[in-house]
């Protein structure tokens, strides 16, 4: 009896994880949403590696696979994700950790949970492009 209850619970949550599958509409709404939280900006200059941390005023997550930051003297530098970035645009924050003093594209961080307290999807960083944002 306890082996059926518990292939008839597997069985109902699965059914229900497949009615929660996002269609490709749904998909692609989800992805015009996150696009419309990312000002437009022109790209200043080529790229770079890293940018020193020291200098780092504020961050400002756009959504998953975008982070805006600000450094001391006005300079953005966007930084776009190589993936997506789970949550990340949702909670808007995340930790990293460095030894060097600066925070490079092959470094990582990690989202931080709000409510419950705690760390969620580990990402890899990609280039840092200094940009010029469009006013809003």
């Amino acid at each position: 009896m306890h082996r059926i209850s518990s292939i008839l619970i597997a069985t109902g949550a699965l059914a229900t994880l497949a009615g929660c599958a996002a269609t490709p509409e749904q998909r692609a709404l989800d992805e015009q949403r996150a696009a419309a939280n990312v000002p437009a900006a022109t790209p200043v200059g080529k790229p770079v590696s890293c940018i020193q941390t020291s200098r780092i005023r504020d961050t400002d997550v756009r959504n998953d696979s975008v982070i805006d930051f600000e450094m001391n003297g006005g300079k953005v530098y966007r930084n776009r994700l190589p993936y997506a970035c789970g949550q990340l645009g949702f909670e808007k924050r995340f930790l990293y950790q460095t030894q060097i003093g600066q925070l490079c594209s092959v470094d990582t961080i990690t989202v931080l949970y709000a409510s419950p307290p705690g760390r969620g999807a580990t990402c890899q960083l990609g280039e840092f492009q200094e940009v010029k944002l469009a006013k809003r």
